[in-house]
C-alpha cells in the first residue's frame, strides 16, 4: 500500500505587517487586516462617505498604514481620494 503524503505547509514571510487588502465593488467594499489586529479581521463596508469614514477609522484602530486595493471599473476612485486624505 502506498504511503499517504503529508500536505506541504508553506510559511510566507510578512513583508508589511501594517498593511490591509481592499476589494472594491460598486455597492460594497471588503477589507482584510492581519488576524492579530482585530477579532473580526475581514469586514464589509458600504460605499457612501460615512462608510468610507468608518473604514478609515477601523484601519487606523488596526494600526494600518498601507493598503493594497483591487477594484472593478472606476469604483476605486472615491476610496483612493478619501484614503489619501486620511494618510493611507
Amino acid at each position: 500500500m502506498a504511503k499517504k503524503k503529508e500536505p506541504r505547509r508553506r510559511m510566507t514571510a510578512v513583508l508589511e505587517p501594517n498593511a490591509a487588502g481592499i476589494d472594491i465593488g460598486s455597492e460594497e467594499i471588503f477589507v482584510a487586516v492581519a488576524p492579530e489586529r482585530d477579532a473580526e479581521s475581514v469586514r464589509r463596508f458600504g460605499t457612501f462617505t460615512c462608510d468610507l469614514q468608518a473604514l478609515a477609522d477601523w484601519l487606523e484602530r488596526c494600526s494600518v498604514r498601507t493598503v493594497a486595493m483591487e477594484s472593478t471599473s472606476v469604483y476605486w476612485i472615491p476610496l483612493f481620494q478619501f484614503a489619501g486624505g486620511a494618510g493611507f
